[in-house]
């Protein structure tokens, strides 16, 4: 197990915080990770989990031992004529995982090609993108409870998936570490095109299948978000908001242009995105931190803007979105710790 002192988490977040843990922990095994936990050396040292960093705000020092998933493997468990389920290692990168998938021909997951991360934090947060979220293939969970120091294995439905959100976010907070994800994919299934520029992205690539929008969802994301090792960011900054029917149908008479999904009942989605560049925020920059000049929806590191930097432009962009259209934006993106 790797163990360092006042470690350099730059490369460890997609925004390109120049940040420091005291400590630093790698575990490649449950054993590894109970194993920390049990030491006395680590008893009253505050632990945090850190994975990819594609989701997180640091601040400039954290003050306590950061844990970082090493765990690796792809593993067949079973299979029948129409379906594989798979357990997955913690630590394995979430796209190049996506990417086997598609290779073996297995149906679920292309999707939500090109995300960034790791596999052991896609429960977490309830990964989405075109019209599929990994709790459409998630079969169980494994974690390491940092109390009892046992492990535990939560079902698809005792996770509690939510839009964005999961029992990780809320009652497992801060007391669950993630070690293996099993999922169940289809080996033949209709591919999920209904995101209209997706199909159209998909057929111009020629007849669809797998790979062909696996290619079209990586080209989207490239073209529609920046490159961290480019320009620093997190992605989506903001959740998609949710309106009833009634309150949309005030918002349209306003706003006839204003896009917006149903999502079940009397729930309809509207793009943060839109909101956020209708009130006129898209290529706006202050010092190092600002808007994506393509997508309002992420806010960007220029090099040297720090956490607060960051908040504070979020926190500006919500109180905007609120004042013209009545609706609160809240963050995607955590703050560590």
């Amino acid at each position: 197990m790797k163990i360092a002192s006042n470690f350099s988490l730059k490369s460890y977040n997609t925004f390109g915080f120049e940040s420091t843990a005291k400590y630093w922990a790698e575990f490649s095994s449950l054993d590894e990770l109970r194993d920390l936990y049990t030491q006395k050396k680590w008893h009253d040292t505050p632990k945090y989990l850190l994975s990819g960093g594609s989701n997180v705000l640091l601040p400039d020092m954290i003050e306590g031992l950061v844990v970082h998933p090493v765990i690796s493997g792809i593993e067949l468990v079973a299979q029948t004529e129409k379906s594989v389920t798979l357990k997955v290692g913690a630590g394995v990168d979430w796209d190049e995982f996506v990417a086997y998938t598609v290779a073996q021909g297995w149906n679920g997951l292309e999707n939500l090609s090109y995300i960034p991360g790791m596999v052991g934090t896609s429960p977490i947060q309830n990964i989405g993108a075109y019209g599929v979220e990994v709790k459409d293939a998630i079969v169980q969970v494994a974690y390491l409870h940092t109390k009892s120091l046992k492990e535990e294995v939560l079902s698809n439905r005792e996770c509690q998936f939510g839009y964005r959100d999961s029992i990780f976010k809320n009652q497992l907070k801060g007391t669950a570490v993630i070690t293996h994800v099993w999922f169940q994919l289809k080996k033949t299934g209709e591919l999920n095109m209904g995101y209209g520029h997706l199909r159209n992205a998909v057929e111009a690539l020629g007849e669809p299948s797998l790979a062909r929008v696996r290619e079209a969802v990586t080209e989207i994301r490239r073209n529609k978000l920046p490159e961290p090792e480019e320009l620093g960011s997190a992605g989506s900054f903001f959740k998609n908001p949710y309106v009833y029917s009634e309150q949309l149908a005030d918002l349209l008479k306003q706003n006839p242009q204003m896009p917006n999904y149903a999502v079940g009942g009397e729930s309809h989605k509207i793009p943060a995105g839109w909101l956020i560049d209708q009130c006129g925020w898209k290529g706006y920059r202050q010092g190092d931190a600002g808007v994506h000049k393509q997508q309002a929806l992420v806010l960007v590191n220029y090099g040297k803007a720090t956490r607060n930097d960051i908040l504070d432009l979020a926190k500006r962009i919500q109180q905007s979105v609120k004042e013209k259209f009545g609706i609160e934006l809240h963050r995607e993106v955590n703050l560590l710790p």
